[in-house]
């Protein structure tokens, strides 16, 4: 028979599963940087939402939702690699990087679809001559409407143009986490 352990309240716990460099040196890599991305374009689609007055709270709000839970939690991975925090947690990363990724695509993809439709959906134009303001609406056979100043839509589509870039970005970063975790 084996002998007993020295210490019984001694456990081992399996080395971390990390494929990505930590400190600063994971900024130097694609995916750190398509993460650095993410946050970036995230906080503009989250900064832009915000300052649209939000036409239409019930779709925008679940691009608000998106947009800044996956601002802190990319900024919560980011940091982990970079204080090399990331080595301490024992989990396999490739693997949470990769379902991390997968639901943070499917989320954005819906806030992208979602902001598109609430800027497609304006059909009035406000029109100032010299004496008076005239609201032309226009017909629109969706089951959105909404009336948008100029600035407002120009707001929204850059909202709209920012979030398929976040989009795209996650997109590229489940690819290359996806061949992490399997090499």
């Amino acid at each position: 028979m084996s002998e007993p352990a020295a210490n019984p309240a001694a456990t081992s716990f399996p080395a971390p599963d990390i494929s990505l460099p930590l400190g600063f040196g994971v900024l130097r890599t694609y995916s750190g940087a398509l993460v650095l991305l993410e946050i970036l374009f995230g906080g503009l689609v989250w900064i832009l939402v915000a300052s649209s007055n939000v036409p239409v709270p019930l779709l925008q709000g679940w691009v608000m939702f998106v947009s800044v839970t996956t601002f802190f939690l990319s900024s919560a991975y980011l940091t982990l690699f970079i204080t090399g925090l990331a080595d301490r947690i024992h989990t396999n990363w490739n693997v949470l990087d990769v379902f991390y990724h997968f639901f943070a695509l499917l989320f954005y993809f819906a806030a992208f679809v979602l902001e598109a439709a609430t800027t497609a959906a304006n059909g009035g134009a406000l029109i100032t001559n010299k004496t008076e303001t005239v609201l032309c609406i226009t017909y629109n056979s969706g089951n959105i409407f909404t009336v948008l100043s100029d600035n407002q839509y120009n707001i929204n589509a850059a909202a709209t143009i920012f979030s398929f870039l976040v989009t795209l970005c996650y997109g590229c970063s489940l690819m290359m986490g996806f061949k992490r975790w399997r090499v």
